[in-house]
């Protein structure tokens, strides 16, 4: 009896990924964003490839499910191209990610550009809306920032 099929979760650098994986990622990652959302934009922009950058992704019998990549803008953490592939959509694969990316992030505070239909989705997770929506690249969009935890103050002692 063969064991159920489950979705594996991988993170690695750019240095870390195998020519087939890159291909992988870029082919999700441009079916949805370009094909799907009619977007023609420059996805690759120059910043998969940066020493800070990581990537996370979900992978099931080697069909590249959802991804999420992020980067270090310095002062914060952004999270961006959150993605999940047509076939995996309700399954939880995009909450499942930005956990994993709190986890990479720490305590650090951390930036999204958020697709505005997305704004209570990543509330869920602590991000609360900084700015105005803007529309990038035909679609709506709202600029989101999660803040660092603070520890809970120690209770004074008698």
């Amino acid at each position: 009896m063969q064991p159920d099929p489950h979705d594996e979760l991988r993170s690695a650098t750019f240095r870390d990924l195998d020519t087939t994986t890159l291909y992988g990622l870029l082919k999700l990652r441009s079916d949805v964003f370009v094909v799907e959302q009619e977007c023609v934009y420059a996805d690759l922009d120059g910043r998969d490839d940066e020493p800070g950058t990581r990537h996370l992704w979900f992978t099931r019998d080697g069909e590249m499910r959802a991804y999420v990549r992020v980067l270090d803008d310095g002062d914060a953490q952004r999270i961006g191209r959150v993605v999940t592939a047509k076939s995996a959509r309700g399954a939880g694969l995009a909450g499942r990610l930005i956990e994993e990316a709190l986890t990479v992030i720490g305590n650090r505070t951390s930036v999204l550009d958020a697709q505005s239909y997305l704004v209570q989705f990543y509330s869920r997770y602590g991000f609360e809306p900084t700015g105005p929506e803007f529309i990038e690249d035909g679609i709506p969009h709202t600029p989101m920032r999660r803040l660092p935890r603070q520890p809970a103050p120690a209770s004074p002692t008698c």
